[in-house]
């Protein structure tokens, strides 16, 4: 694993930190190979049950680092198809990561910056935090990145962010849906443990389960009576299972359930 990113654990919580602060975070195509790795690594831990996306020094992720852009404008197409292609599995790792995640959001978060927050199932950002889907700017639109910023913020936001690379505050971040929570700079750090706090008292299969659900809700939508039988199906197995049966004995004997966080 390079220096540049920086895997961390404590307990169950693993925090994976953007570590080129001298570029704001900008990623290249090893950093996007060392975050792939590092997710998947953490998402077959039985161990983690909760992982934290941060960035060191004065941002969260400022997108693309410049060098590497100017690299791949000289590539030929089938070239950035697969660099493009890297990036959009380093997107659906995070998206679909067996693990809560949450986005801890600081200073600069642009282009896939902000692909990285809508990742994440929670996004908490600090009050002087900046956005900008700024690929228009250079005669780009963010492609790759593209389904999960508009499933979290929806496509008539995204028509006009989208188009014109304008950057927005946090509060505007907030209003739009791309992140749950804007707090004090100071209070950033609480806020990420807060939630990292409920998630240890609810069931690590329930709570990783949780944007499956979503997901499969979304894509079925259509179909109500397969939606009925298979949101039956799901329940059924969870009350069924282990964590359904002591989630279950524990509120009825009072007691908290043996995941909880002490």
């Amino acid at each position: 694993m390079s220096d540049a990113l920086l895997v961390q654990h404590q307990g169950a919580v693993a925090t994976l930190s953007l570590n080129r602060p001298e570029l704001h975070n900008a990623f290249d195509a090893e950093l996007i190979r060392n975050l792939t790795d590092a997710l998947q690594a953490l998402g077959a831990d039985p161990a983690v049950r909760a992982v934290v996306l941060a960035g060191t020094g004065a941002s969260f992720s400022a997108g693309a680092d410049l060098q590497w852009m100017r690299a791949m404008a000289s590539a030929t197409q089938d070239e950035n198809r697969l660099d493009s292609l890297a990036l959009a599995r380093l997107m659906r790792t995070l998206d679909e990561l067996p693990k809560p995640t949450i986005a801890r959001v600081h200073g600069a978060a642009f282009g896939g910056g902000v692909g990285l927050v809508a990742c994440c199932d929670i996004a908490i950002a600090a009050e002087g935090a900046r956005f900008g889907l700024t690929e228009s700017r250079l005669g780009l639109l963010p492609a790759v990145i593209s389904p999960y910023v508009i499933a979290a913020i929806g496509p008539r936001q995204a028509r006009r962010w989208f188009a014109t690379g304008e950057h927005f505050d946090a509060a505007t971040a907030g209003q739009i849906g791309l992140v749950h929570q804007v707090v004090a700079a100071d209070a950033l750090d609480a806020a990420v443990q807060a939630q990292l706090n409920l998630l240890g008292k609810a069931g690590p299969v329930a709570a990783a389960s949780a944007k499956v659900l979503v997901r499969e809700v979304c894509a079925a939508a259509g179909d109500r009576d397969g939606l009925d039988r298979a949101n039956a199906g799901l329940i059924a197995a969870l009350r069924a299972s282990d964590e359904g049966r002591e989630g279950l004995s524990a509120f009825l004997e009072k007691r908290a359930p043996v995941w909880a966080s002490k």
